[in-house]
């Protein structure tokens, strides 16, 4: 085998972000992750994906953390790794579009606090909601990725991804990822996608997928063979089900081939020793539905992914109405239709599901929308590849609603100067804004339990220092 026979593949490893955030909702805290940097940056991974997707709302919402403070401390422990994030366009990582100068605020913050890739993406695909991140990135001189969003549907032609993957590479992607978040790419249609991708471009193919289907470990074999230069993956306690496959399984793969990543299956397995009490002490207590760790073939006609898999889970439960999980699922791929085929992925596949579950539970299809389904049959999210049903347009929003056809950020005035006075009384760090401008509320309340965290610390030293602190 001559030196140019070879074509390593390059490993992300997700366990950080993506891993957990599928099978146990982004739970895994910082302290939980610490111990074990040090060994996972002498691997030579490509990237550790880390930071963005839900991490960030999880982190305020339910584990009481900075994630600002979280992503200093990966950068001050991985001392040779880059660290990657996931990035929802113009949605940043929220729920809404956001104005301009908070997308451009927030890469600028994440480059600076130690980010080096930044996966961007749009639910829709529609580029224009990845401008203003793109080129912020490219002035942050980080590695601007742009992902696209893989579905599956009538107007989702291999022309449909090859056009798609030109636009992105001319709006100065350094990478272009396929982002296959509910396990839809089979192994011969990687194949050939994977070919077509890299007749077309010149920058590198990263792919991600999802094993929710079963065939996540097949469609990398057959990627790689295609020509694809990086994959996704996670350590094996936290992957397989709704999670990517797993890191040492594709090593493993690739020994002795042109692809072989050279990584060490005995380090691999020290990692993975250390990441299996956690999953076991999740699994133990409930926080990991069983559910997420199957397989389940029909993903590949309801095109779930897994997060959203669990959040209707979780609405069901919360209706007292389990009962209905596979009528709602059978009710997704309709709401879906009506809403311009989008694909399904953050914040779409929310939208999507949480309108599926109402149209089940009120017995009567849209008798109630949500305010999210009303923007995205307004046009506030951006275009879609193809048209919206007109009639449940017009059942929703009412036939003489406007509609945005430009560019949804376009009508969003600049918000940063409003922000930084509404949070100018707690503000300790130029990055609060932030937080508060994607999670108001939530962010708030962290606010809140911050000061009062930090004068339980202060009376602390105070009792110490005074020698009635208690021994």
């Amino acid at each position: 085998m001559t030196e140019v026979e070879k074509k390593p593949i390059k490993i992300v490893e997700t366990v950080l972000r993506d891993a957990h955030q599928s099978l146990i909702a982004t739970r895994m805290t910082t302290e939980q992750m610490m111990p074990i940097v040090e060994k996972m940056d002498k691997v030579g991974y490509h990237a550790v994906e880390c930071w963005g997707g839900a991490t960030f709302d999880a982190s305020l919402r339910f584990l009481r953390e900075d994630p600002w403070d979280r992503l200093r401390r990966f950068r001050d422990g991985f001392k040779n790794t880059k660290l990657q994030m996931l990035f929802r366009g113009q949605n940043i990582l929220g729920y809404r579009p956001y104005a301009d100068d908070v997308v451009e605020y927030f890469v600028q913050k994440s480059v600076a606090n130690g980010i080096d890739i930044i996966r961007i993406f749009d639910c829709m695909n529609d580029l224009r909601n990845l401008e203003t991140a793109v080129k912020a990135a490219n002035k942050e001189k980080a590695h601007a990725q742009v992902a696209m969003a893989y579905t599956l549907g009538e107007a989702y032609t291999i022309e449909y991804w090859i056009k798609l993957a030109k636009r992105i590479e001319d709006m100065g992607a350094d990478s272009i990822a396929v982002k296959d978040m509910a396990g839809l790419l089979c192994p011969y249609q990687a194949t050939e996608l994977v070919t077509a991708l890299k007749e077309a471009v010149s920058v590198p193919i990263d792919m991600h997928t999802h094993y929710t289907s079963g065939v996540g470990s097949m469609t990398y074999l057959k990627a790689a063979e295609a020509g694809a230069d990086i994959l996704d993956t996670a350590i094996s306690p936290f992957a397989l089900g709704t999670s990517q496959p797993a890191t040492e399984v594709m090593v493993q793969t690739f020994k002795g081939t042109p692809y072989d990543t050279g990584l060490d299956q005995n380090l691999l397995a020290e990692i993975a020793d250390y990441f299996r009490p956690i999953r076991d002490e999740v699994l133990a207590s409930g926080i990991l539905n069983p559910k997420n760790l199957g397989v389940d073939i029909k993903t590949l006609l309801y095109q779930v992914p897994g997060g959203m898999l669990s959040n209707l889970i979780s609405q069901l439960a919360e209706q007292g109405a389990e009962d209905k999980f596979y009528e709602v699922l059978e009710e997704v791929p309709h709401v879906r239709k009506d809403l311009g085929e989008l694909p399904l992925v953050t914040p779409s596949s929310q939208i999507v599901g949480t309108q599926a579950v109402l149209n089940v539970l009120m017995g009567e299809r849209y008798k109630m929308a949500t305010k999210e389904t009303k923007d995205v049959l307004s046009g506030k999210y951006g275009a879609t590849v193809k048209p919206f049903n007109r009639e449940i347009q017009k059942k929703v929003i009412g036939e003489d609603a406007e509609l945005i056809t430009c560019r949804p950020a376009d009508l969003i005035e600049n918000e940063l100067e409003a922000l930084e006075k509404e949070i100018a009384l707690y503000k300790e760090q130029d990055e609060d804004v932030l937080s508060f401008a994607l999670f108001p509320q939530i962010t708030m309340d962290f606010f809140k339990y911050r000061e009062l965290h930090k004068k339980r610390i202060d009376l602390s030293i105070a009792d110490k220092e005074s020698g009635s602190y208690p021994v």
